[in-house]
């Protein structure tokens, strides 16, 4: 990997940046409130001019402070979105040139709008609202608006995605009410979240459709799992080999569950682990043998147990080693291009392992310091920081954050007794005879057992 790429300037990045944030300082004070000239909704509009959004933004901008339309909002949120997918094109690039890889050219075709349109226009309409009173104006009666339109989505598994996002805004706001005694707010969160709602709310925008099928070989390179208090995921990177011999290429399959808070660590794979037979194979270090197995452009495997079975031993540094510079990238879907979603699988070796005086572990690769992202390392399996600090081969995940790119490790190699072993993040996904999983899996049957009968009780009562 050529990571001295990774250092190199960026042309019109920080600009980008820099307009993106004058525009979510805005909507902290509201955009009814009167901007000062060349700030907020102005500087997203004269970031914009040149390109098809020019004329469409600067009437949004224009109109911001004097009553806009949801229209005009939409067109603010639309530009917002644009250059930060511009940031993620750049970075991305950037980072598959590092890797020498090749990018897919195939997109997705667009989705049907759904027949749900009126619902779309109450999650807007609240969307609108929350932009106009800012979050220094929030209050719970605006923000106890988003509870009736997320129980009117909920049933529809189309608006599902769209139903989450608002509900979960809705629980952050409330938490901060009122916004007026808030002392500091997520600025960059908050807009992403606002931003994102608003361009789902148009109709067939939250569509992710399915655009072919994939039949081959699958080859697990790591699992990256995220843990919240109410829901977890898992989502496999892999490099896929058509059965048809055409170029190799990246992919992916997520699973996500609801959780209790009490599950936690590698208990969480006792719930993730019934969704999906890959996550086992990935633990256990095979294969996978698809048949019609629905894919996306975007090179997310739509997961189905009936169309996969579990092929022959795969070591995923092998896979990292051969396979993986020669696969080709899949695209990225155009509301998925976010510098914060930027998650590329990358190989490394050779490197030096580094820790500062703040605990802080970095990669020296070909020059290049390259930051580590311990606190992405999962509880939910045998990876460690201190695995990682004595490693000498690495498959991660290059991200970009705080200005920097930093990779998050997915599975190791390092030193034990003499001997050299890989220690993966998702290790425990199939289970484990681990000392530590077996008793965090106990632990988790156990708090699932108390769970159901209490709820049984509740039921019968």
């Amino acid at each position: 990997m050529r990571a001295d790429l990774l250092a190199g300037p960026f042309d019109g990045l920080d600009e980008a940046l820099e307009a993106v944030d004058a525009f979510d300082r805005a909507l902290v004070a509201g955009l009814l409130r009167p901007q000062p000239a060349g700030a907020g909704p102005a500087r997203l509009a004269d970031a914009v001019v040149g390109t098809p959004l020019a004329a469409r933004v600067a009437e949004a901008a224009a109109k911001a402070a004097a009553g806009a339309g949801e229209e005009h909002f939409l067109a603010l949120a639309g530009a917002r979105t644009a250059l930060l997918g511009s940031v993620h094109d750049a970075l991305l690039a950037r980072v598959e040139e590092a890797a020498g890889r090749s990018h897919g050219t195939e997109s997705a075709p667009p989705a049907a709008p759904g027949a749900a349109e009126n619902v779309l226009t109450a999650a807007r309409a609240w969307l609108c609202d929350l932009a106009r009173c800012g979050w220094q104006g929030l209050d719970h009666e605006v923000v106890s608006g988003a509870a009736e339109v997320v129980t009117a989505m909920l049933p529809d598994p189309s608006l599902r995605r769209l139903a989450t996002l608002l509900d979960g805004f809705a629980a952050e706001l409330a938490a901060s009410c009122p916004g007026a005694s808030a002392e500091r707010f997520p600025v960059r969160r908050w807009a992403d979240l606002w931003s994102r709602g608003m361009l789902l709310t148009v109709p067939g925008a939250a569509g992710a459709p399915v655009t072919g099928t994939a039949d081959g070989r699958l080859l697990p390179l790591g699992i990256d799992v995220q843990e919240h208090a109410t829901a977890a995921q898992a989502q496999v990177h892999a490099v896929f080999e058509p059965a048809d011999g055409s170029a190799s290429r990246l992919v992916r399959a997520s699973v996500s569950v609801p959780k209790p808070d009490t599950v936690v660590g590698a208990g969480i794979w006792q719930l993730l682990r019934p969704h999906m037979s890959l996550l086992a194979a990935a633990g256990e270090g095979r294969s996978m043998d698809l048949t019609g197995m629905p894919v996306t452009a975007e090179g997310d495997l739509v997961w189905s147990d009936e169309h996969a079975r579990t092929g022959e031993p795969a070591e995923a540094f092998a896979t990292a080693r051969v396979a993986l510079p020669t696969a080709v990238a899949h695209v990225t879907a155009p509301l998925d291009r976010h510098p914060a979603r930027l998650a590329v699988p990358v190989f490394l070796e050779g490197y030096t392992a580094s820790t500062d005086d703040g605990g802080v572990l970095s990669f020296t690769v070909a020059g290049l310091e390259l930051l580590v992202d311990t606190d992405r390392v999962p509880a939910a399996g045998p990876l460690t920081p201190e695995a990682v600090g004595t490693s000498g081969a690495c498959i991660a995940l290059v991200r970009w954050d705080a200005g920097a790119f930093h990779v998050q490790p997915l599975a190791v190699e390092t030193t034990v007794r003499r001997k050299v072993t890989a220690v993966h993040a998702g290790a425990w996904a199939g289970g484990t005879t681990d000392k530590a999983g077996v008793r965090a899996e106990k632990a988790a049957t156990d708090a699932a057992k108390v769970l159901s009968e209490r709820a049984g009780r509740l039921l019968r009562k």
